[in-house]
């Protein structure tokens, strides 16, 4: 007789991919330790723009990677404290304190929740490509162009420092990958300038490094409704920010690894990633996409781990570690930065042959995107000024999709129109001029078969010309609508004009 416990299903935990094999936890491990030595830089360097402590961006990258990496819906993918968001708080930081900052992340991560749990992240559908591959081009140029202040009015031994450090990431992977090239570059680097007394700017030049781990608090504010309008703007455009650079990263790291990645879970995640921020201290953040090349396209890392590492790590580094770390020479990070920006470039997209290929509507919604994001170094206003674009040209394309033909018949009391194509507010506006109301006979059917009724403006085209035969003592039958179509017709025929 068998036991009453074999009936039981027996409950099998999945192995986590990153101990599917030694190579890849090694890997995964590493890339985090990589990652984490280009945050702090860059996280000291998002602090001085929202005018705050270097620590306060240091905390942010730290939360913001671990908690994503286990609420985040893209693996991989790395968070932290961002010049974008830096650039959307910094203000309200200016103007009230560090207290109303705090409070705008944390009301920014809830809204982020709220917008992810109304399924923000299917607007991503409506991104063209042509948005996507400007975003991939202008974020390439930002990240170079982040370098340029660092190589600009330096010591002469900067410049063979950085050259030096190219070098090594270009032809070691020649020799092995066992290690990552960037993580062998920075240590080459900062051993040779530290032994040869090299004089260069350094880690340690950009600020000073904690000393400490966050601890919890809530926000030095007054809990009333005045601190909630004037946090309220600055908490919106924070999350809205956040959200869309986040999912167009995630969408990019998804077509770099031919993976999909659950992109509501990605939004909320983010929020509740800007939520624990904000209580420990940090100015908040989200995707950044330089730190996530480094850690996908330059290191290989495909897990959560090395998300989860790089935050670890970076407070090891500058908590127990920061003498050593304040060394590292900033020539081997930008150098790593550099390496990133020109692998990050879509130099397929800019060739010739692609550009005469490519249709003139596609390229200008590329070139307007770059434009937008370099001129403004704002990503989420590149990609809606992309977006607006591409929705214009197509608009403009499919407006004269619509064709109007007519047909007398051989007894001259009733002609036929047939109407081709998709109307809507764009291509129903020339629908009204293409009938011959005077010289018609008394009896016109407007045949709808091949056509469908998309909106308000197309029923108000038919009222007109209906209006405009009946003026004239004539009669018009409209026929063949499918369902909906039909359904809307009957609903809005007659009662768009004054006094229905």
């Amino acid at each position: 007789m068998s036991s009453p416990l074999s009936v039981v299903p027996k409950l099998r935990m999945s192995k986590p991919d990153w101990l599917a094999s030694p190579k890849v936890f090694r890997t995964e491990v590493l890339a985090g330790l990589v990652v984490a030595l280009a945050l702090i830089p860059e996280a000291i360097s998002f602090s001085i723009i929202a005018g705050v402590d270097p620590a306060v961006g240091l905390f942010a990258s730290f939360t913001m990677a671990v908690v994503i990496s286990i609420v985040g819906g893209r693996k991989a993918m790395i968070s932290a404290a961002t010049g974008a968001i830096a650039l959307v708080i910094a203000p309200l930081n200016h103007e009230y304190g560090l207290g109303y900052l705090i409070a705008a992340v944390i009301l920014g991560g809830i809204i982020q929740i709220v917008l992810g749990a109304l399924g923000v992240a299917k607007l991503m559908r409506f991104v063209p490509r042509s948005v996507m591959v400007g975003f991939v081009n202008a974020l390439a140029i930002l990240i170079f162009m982040a370098q340029v202040p660092e190589m600009r009015d330096v010591p002469w031994a900067v410049y063979p420092l950085i050259a030096g450090g190219l070098a090594l990431m270009i032809f070691f992977p020649k020799v092995t990958t066992v290690i990552p090239a960037p993580l062998v570059s920075i240590v080459i680097l900062t051993v040779i300038t530290v032994a040869a007394g090299i004089a260069v700017p350094n880690v340690g030049d950009k600020g000073d490094l904690p000393s400490s781990l966050p601890v919890p608090g809530l926000p030095d504010v007054p809990f009333t409704m005045d601190t909630l309008t004037t946090i309220a703007p600055y908490a919106l455009a924070f999350a809205l920010v956040g959200l869309m650079e986040s999912l167009m990263t995630a969408k990019l790291v998804d077509d770099i690894t031919d993976t999909h990645s659950n992109k509501t879970r990605e939004s909320i995640g983010q929020g509740i990633a800007n939520i624990v921020t904000g209580f420990f201290g940090g100015m908040g953040g989200c995707a950044m996409i330089g730190q996530t090349m480094i850690n996908v396209k330059t290191s290989g890392a495909r897990t959560r781990l090395s998300t989860f590492l790089a935050g670890v790590f970076l407070m090891v580094l500058v908590v127990v570690f920061g003498p050593v770390v304040s060394t590292i020479p900033m020539a081997a990070l930008v150098a790593v930065m550099i390496l990133v920006s020109m692998a990050t470039f879509d130099w397929h997209s800019i060739q010739p042959k692609t550009l005469k290929r490519m249709p003139v509507g596609e390229t200008t919604v590329m070139v307007v995107t770059v434009a937008a994001v370099v001129a403004t170094h704002n990503l989420a206003i590149g990609v809606v000024l992309g977006s607006i674009t591409a929705m214009v040209i197509f608009a403009k394309r499919v407006a004269h999709l619509a064709e109007v033909s007519g047909v007398v018949d051989p007894d001259g009391k009733q002609v036929v129109y047939a109407v081709t194509g998709e109307l809507f507010f764009a291509s129903s506006n020339d629908l009204v001029y293409q009938f011959n109301y005077k010289d018609d006979p008394d009896d016109v059917v407007i045949d709808l078969t091949d056509a469908h009724i998309w909106d308000a403006s197309s029923v108000a085209a038919l009222d007109a010309i209906e209006t405009k035969y009946a003026q004239r003592g004539k009669k018009v039958t409209i026929v063949g609508l499918n369902e909906p179509s039909a359904e809307m017709h009957d609903k809005l025929a007659g009662r768009l004009t004054a006094g229905h």
